[in-house]
């Protein structure tokens, strides 16, 4: 178990979906359980933003090159392996977290689970892709995804279904 301070700055930047009592704390737990279970040394500073479908299609638009929503984005702080560091706190900063309330309540109820379970692995899921993970080819996207549901079980947040990824 780490003892370092890992800092989650959460800001909640839509009003379509009303944010439930005790996610952010959920969200906090979700970055701090991955951090631990990948064994990332030194403080650590990540921002989680609730965003709605159409600031988040324009986000992937504008970074990504692609005009449809999405769940949830990942911005990588981090050039060959090394993050930027905070001048205040020292803490490594590793990147941000944009999260689409719209289309958790949307996947939370296609996959027949909670808002926060949904939420919960939408932030696993993206600090994932924080610290360097990919899912571009079959064996990497089974092995992301064998560390989300790792987290999610510690988290008393196991999968209610089963997944089917679609090629």
């Amino acid at each position: 178990m780490t003892k370092d301070k890992i800092k989650v700055i959460i800001t909640n930047r839509q009003k379509d979906v009303t944010i439930p009592t005790g996610l952010r704390l959920l969200v906090r737990r979700c970055c701090t359980a991955v951090l631990q279970m990948e064994n990332f040394k030194g403080p650590a500073e990540v921002s989680v933003s609730f965003v709605n479908n159409a600031q988040i299609k324009e986000l992937n638009a504008q970074y990504r090159n692609k005009d449809i929503e999405t769940d949830v984005l990942s911005f990588v702080m981090s050039e060959n392996g090394k993050f930027d560091l905070d001048p205040e706190t020292g803490a490594q900063i590793l990147g941000d977290v944009v999260i689409s309330m719209e289309k958790a309540v949307e996947q939370a109820n296609i996959y027949g689970h909670s808002l926060q379970r949904e939420v919960g692995y939408l932030t696993c899921h993206s600090v994932l892709h924080l610290l360097g993970y990919d899912h571009e080819d079959n064996m990497e996207r089974i092995r992301m995804r064998e560390k989300e549901e790792a987290v999610m079980d510690m988290l008393g947040l196991p999968a209610s279904s089963t997944y089917v990824i679609e090629e």
